[in-house]
């Protein structure tokens, strides 16, 4: 017996019955105490450690796919017991199998037959509803969506700011007023209307396949860093859509940028209020394009002030989305089915 108690003696020189039941209770009690706070001293054995979550990504969601084979969530992004998989004979062991929506093909027949039971199947997407197609064939299918979207299940976004107590303000030297990079220009897209119209007053530097002057990769910044303002317009207007076109294109590169997109308050959510110029701000386009014309130079470094307090954080790896996954995993609902994926992306 591990514990030796002093036991109360009767006047008899033995001990007293009462005595010996009570100590014995208490002992007993101490003793399965001992294997509850511990379970592993019960059996003599350690406790076996947890099986890392199994992620099983059905598509790469980009065209290169990396190697995933080693413990890539731990290695690059610090985060421990995840795996990423891209092996489908694996399917019966993954705890969560990811589909993206770009790589998801018309009808059910490239899906898996059956889900285990417990597994969780999650839809991905960074395209807006405006360039998702065919949602409504996939309603009833996933437990889970993973998005641009801060309400989503799990909520990956193009980037961030993060704090940063050492940035210090870099404005780069500047030599036009405004840029636009443009890839895919469609003239029933709000942001051509817009640029239609804003060009009247102003000259816009435009670069991109649109116009035929692509820029490579390591040329894109540098270019545009060399202008004032950056037309940050998204391709369609939805609730948190977006882009690297803020973060990378304009508060990266070192310019402001002039944004279309949701309303103001959306994007105060991510980034400060002083920090971007909004079309809407203004009563016309030729208000706007005064007021980046006559802007002062005081005025514009006003913009810059949130480097002072952050930095910009791009999300580009598809490993670290994936690898958020397991972050996200003990909070997630469980069983859980979207009945109506198209109504819920265009809310």
């Amino acid at each position: 017996m591990p514990w030796a108690l002093p036991l109360r003696w009767s006047p008899w020189g033995r001990p007293g019955v009462k005595a010996l039941v009570t100590a014995g209770v208490f002992v007993t009690t101490l003793w399965s105490l001992r294997f509850f706070l511990d379970p592993s001293k019960g059996s003599g054995e350690e406790s076996k450690q947890r099986e890392p979550l199994m992620i099983l990504v059905w598509e790469w969601p980009s065209k290169q796919v990396p190697n995933v084979s080693r413990d890539v969530c731990h290695e690059l992004y610090s985060i421990t017991g995840c795996q990423l998989t891209t092996e489908r004979q694996l399917l019966h062991q993954a705890d969560v199998v990811v589909f993206p929506h770009s790589r998801l093909q018309p009808g059910r027949d490239k899906l898996p037959k059956e889900r285990l039971p417990g597994q969780n199947w999650v839809w991905v997407s960074l395209e807006s509803p405006s360039n998702s197609r065919a949602l409504a064939a996939w309603n009833k299918t996933f437990n889970w969506v993973m998005t641009y979207r801060q309400d989503s299940d799990i909520f990956i976004p193009y980037g961030k700011l993060v704090p940063n107590r050492s940035a210090t303000v870099n404005i780069p030297a500047k030599t036009n007023l405004v840029s636009w990079v443009i890839s895919n220009y469609h003239r029933t897209q709000k942001r051509a209307e817009v640029y239609k119209n804003l060009s009247r007053y102003l000259h816009v530097n435009i670069y991109g396949k649109a116009n035929n002057k692509p820029l490579c990769k390591d040329c894109l910044l540098p270019t545009i860093s060399k202008s004032k303002f950056y037309l940050a317009f998204e391709n369609s207007i939805h609730r948190d859509y977006i882009t690297e076109k803020l973060w990378r294109n304009s508060l990266l590169a070192g310019t402001v940028p002039v944004v279309l997109g949701p309303p103001r308050a959306n994007y105060e959510q991510f980034v400060p209020a002083d920090s971007f110029i909004h079309v809407n701000d203004f009563g016309s386009l030729e208000e706007l394009a005064t007021f980046l014309k006559t802007m002062n130079s005081s005025r514009y470094q006003q913009f810059f002030a949130w480097q002072r307090r952050f930095s910009v954080k791009l999300y580009t790896d598809w490993r670290e989305r994936i690898c958020a996954i397991c972050t996200a995993y003990p909070r997630l609902r469980h069983g859980h089915l979207y009945p109506d994926l198209q109504s819920w992306f265009n809310s």
